[in-house]
């Protein structure tokens, strides 16, 4: 079977964690080969430069946590991290000062630079860097082009009588602001130029099942969506399409969903989000949509199951896994 899906943040790595449960890939390898493929298309809308080099930090937290290295409680970053570079930064009085940088990810974000310096498309620096973790899967950013997520505020420092607006990098709004500033819409920017990667698009083109994971539907799978080619090629892919609510009783899984789902009018729960998504028998991207229990939603011409969604570990996850491919009568 060949898997491909959406993901962004931490909540997407740890839906792709309860895949490879299901289907006994990476870490939970059986000892013989399965035949089976998971390919992630991630969000590259997060990405920034930092100190002079390229963060990548969905891509980062998928390699990580697929690859066994991540922080157990942060949920990003490395595990055993240390701050060394970051404290003589803020010595050095050096902005942002806002954003962690840990020795041991810095030299992920430093081979990256350099490759990007050289001349290589990010996707080639990707595998490259996987080559390090195995993460048992394949690790597609949407895009090799420039398609940050950038965010209109009320700028904080502005005369309260004139209220002026400006851009800021998603970062941030996100790490320094905690979306807690006026907002008023969001922009991809650089999307307009920007091409979906042939992995990418091969991956979900060839997939047997397509999901789209419990991530922020705004500024993960959102972002990944507004990269030309991707909506097209879910639209017209022969597999299922199975989406997970991120939305639990009013509020997210994880995160800040709720904020962003607020500045383009859209309610926190489950039948909003999977509205927003839309059925593929209309304009969308759904066929099926898994809910949480208790929850509900009514959406035309998608198939709706209401499923425990809580990834407390990599099996409770696979039970989700497992109930979306029964939803879209796909068999592992």
């Amino acid at each position: 079977m060949k898997v491909t899906v959406l993901v962004g943040g931490v909540g997407g790595a740890r839906f792709l964690l309860g895949v490879q449960r299901l289907l006994g890939l990476g870490q939970f390898a059986r000892g013989e080969d399965a035949g089976h493929e998971l390919s992630a298309v991630v969000n590259i809308g997060d990405d920034a430069w930092i100190h002079g080099v390229r963060v990548c930090p969905d891509l980062d937290t998928c390699m990580y946590t697929l690859g066994g290295g991540v922080d157990p409680e942060r949920g990003w970053g490395h595990r055993d991290e240390t701050w060394h570079a970051k404290e003589e930064l803020d010595r050095y009085g050096v902005q942002p000062d806002w954003f962690m940088l840990g020795d041991r990810d810095l030299a992920t974000h430093l081979v990256r630079t350099q490759m990007l310096n050289a001349g290589y498309p990010l996707s080639q620096i990707t595998t490259a860097l996987c080559d390090r973790w195995q993460p048992g899967a394949r690790l597609l950013p949407a895009s090799d082009d420039r398609c940050e997520t950038h965010v209109v505020i009320t700028d904080p420092a502005s005369d309260p009588a004139t209220a002026n607006r400006r851009a800021i990098h998603f970062q941030e709004w996100w790490v320094r602001h905690r979306a807690q500033v006026p907002t008023h819409s969001f922009a991809f920017v650089g999307a307009e130029k920007a091409t979906a990667t042939s992995e990418a698009l091969t991956a979900i083109a060839e997939a047997d099942v397509i999901m789209v994971a419990p991530s922020n539907p705004v500024v993960s799978v959102g972002a990944i969506l507004a990269v030309p080619g991707v909506r097209g090629a879910l639209r017209s892919a022969p597999a299922p399409v199975v989406g997970y609510s991120p939305i639990i009783g009013g509020k997210p899984l994880r995160g800040m969903a709720d904020a962003c789902l607020s500045v383009i009018g859209v309610d926190s729960t489950a039948q909003a989000v999977g509205r927003h998504y839309g059925a593929r028998a209309a304009t969308g991207i759904l066929d099926c949509w898994l809910v949480h229990d208790g929850d509900s939603a009514d959406i035309d011409g998608v198939a709706v199951r209401a499923v425990p969604l809580l990834m407390s570990d990599p099996a409770a996850t696979a039970d989700m896994v497992r109930a979306g491919l029964d939803l879209a009568g796909v068999t592992v």
